[in-house]
């Protein structure tokens, strides 16, 4: 099943481009039981890899002082560790979706898992900062590259009619993960040390590639890459976008390195553009948006990026600020909202309703918007958490939700099954530089918003309904009904076809 806006299968679209056979990727040698065991087990793999990924992106915002005070440095020098994981993973996404496509979607994910749970075992016992923002660079760099492999592994293996579902389970784990971090980084490192947090990823990591060794080795077969300077000058135009924006509160927007790091990304990004109209296998696929599903996906997952991040990193600030909560108890008061966004995640591909992906985009990003501008009219620095908290969370929970596997299905499957990991991770990778542009926005507004208490925070929950309600709107240009699942010659041409 396609969801809405999605484009033709590509057997449809592009007849004489049908492969020659090939009876080891045929469908029709695997039996019924062995397809479904081997779709479980990816689908299950890659949610795990995707969970630790986000986890990381998250989980280290309550580390950030006890590590400062560990090597006895600045809050602003240990910002670099979340900056340091930020920058690789949102620059080398979108170049990572046509890197797992071409040499194998299990190949890389894999890859990705390997170095993320060796990064997290050196952050560990990291005797200095610098080792530990190298290590957490690193991170940052594998997560960009078993992202988009992962859901691409995933479409994969699922037939045509279960896809929807699985772009919610995967879409709920990463989720989950971002959103839980809070409470969860608050526990460890109040409980434990802010080295358990990246403990916690050697065992789930090491399963993750002692189980892979089951994944087909269909999909792990060599291909021809995508352009390599290409993908390095995306990677320059994107991080340098995100540094600037990370850095231009602090610096200010004018200095000399944030002025360069802007200048930089305008002059990469015009190179990465005239590379990929005249490359054969360019590493920003810009044919991806003649689907007008996924060119509308991308730009609502920018605002989306900007307002989720916005909250998330709000949030936590708010309630230790104003509210005088600990770390602890902020990141708990930030949990239901995070297991609403992960049942309603699982919950729309179990319903076994077609749900359009503009009618999630459109409710779940009207949603957010409703529940911050409830928090940006009612907020003070009176704490109600039952009475305020508790209700906005429960609909922002739900608003997440629904626009994470809309955009998700939107993306995914509004192109051919040999282009899921691109389409993914250049959706994701606009996402990351909305997150990017929405923590910029939040620092300058705390900073020239004048008042105390919660005012300059009111005025960041208005920001984050603004750009919700953009995202609500550009939702609205997503096609309103799916089109009928394809028969299943159809399905097992485009399986055989991506298989090449």
């Amino acid at each position: 099943m396609t969801p809405s806006g999605s484009a033709p299968p590509a057997p449809s679209a592009a007849p004489s481009a049908a492969p020659p056979p090939d009876a080891s990727a045929a469908p029709s040698t695997v039996s019924p039981g062995a397809s479904a065991r081997r779709a479980s087990l990816a689908l299950l793999l890659a949610c795990a890899g995707t969970f630790l990924s986000f986890l990381d992106a998250t989980v280290t915002n309550l580390a950030v002082p006890p590590i400062a005070a560990d090597f006895d440095v600045s809050l602003t020098t240990v910002s670099w560790v979340a900056t340091a994981y930020v920058i690789p993973f949102a620059a080398l996404l979108a170049p990572a979706g046509p890197l797992a496509d071409a040499v194998g979607r299990a190949r890389l994910f894999l890859a990705g898992v390997a170095v993320f749970t060796a990064a997290s075992l050196l952050i560990a016992v990291a005797p200095d900062l610098p080792v530990l923002l190298g290590a957490r660079a690193a991170q940052g760099l594998a997560a960009a590259l078993l992202v988009p492999a992962s859901l691409g592994l995933v479409l994969a293996e699922i037939p045509a009619e279960r896809r929807r579902a699985a772009i919610g389970v995967w879409s709920a784990a990463g989720a989950l993960a971002a959103a839980a971090g809070p409470a969860l980084g608050g526990v460890l490192v109040e409980v434990l040390d802010w080295r358990a947090l990246f403990c916690l990823n050697l065992p789930v990591g090491v399963w993750v590639l002692i189980a892979g060794r089951r994944l087909p080795a269909a999909e792990s077969r060599a291909g021809r890459g995508p352009d390599l300077v290409g993908g390095l000058l995306l990677a320059v135009a994107i991080g340098s976008a995100v540094y600037g924006l990370t850095q231009g509160p602090g610096h200010g927007w004018t200095s000399a390195h944030v002025t360069a790091a802007f200048g930089a990304t305008v002059i990469a990004g015009a190179a990465t553009v005239l590379r990929a109209l005249r490359h054969p296998r360019p590493a920003l696929r810009l044919d991806l948006f003649r689907s007008r599903s996924f060119a509308v996906a991308s730009g609502v997952s920018l605002a989306y990026g900007a307002g989720l991040f916005t909250t998330m990193l709000l949030g936590v600030l708010f309630m230790t600020d104003a509210w005088h909560y600990s770390a602890l108890e902020a990141g708990l008061a930030m949990s239901p909202a995070a297991l609403v966004t992960a049942l309603v995640g699982v919950g729309i591909g179990r319903l076994g309703i077609r749900i359009a992906p503009r009618t999630m985009v459109v409710a779940g990003s009207a949603l957010i918007a409703a529940s911050a501008a409830a928090l940006a009219l009612f907020v003070g620095t009176e704490p109600h958490f039952w009475t305020l908290w508790l209700p906005t969370g429960t609909v922002m929970g739900l608003g997440v939700g629904l626009t994470t596997v809309g955009v998700s299905s939107a993306a995914a499957l509004s192109v051919a099954p040999r282009h899921f990991a691109a389409a993914t991770g250049m959706v994701m990778a606009a996402r990351q530089v909305g997150g990017g542009l929405g923590i910029a926005a939040t620092a300058v507004i705390v900073a020239e918003v004048s008042g105390a208490g919660a005012r300059p925070y009111a005025a960041v929950y208005w920001f984050a309904a603004a750009v919700a309600l953009a995202a609500a709107l550009g939702g609205l240009a997503l096609r309103g009904t799916p089109p009928p699942a394809p028969r299943p010659a159809a399905a097992a041409h485009a399986y055989e076809g991506d298989q090449r």
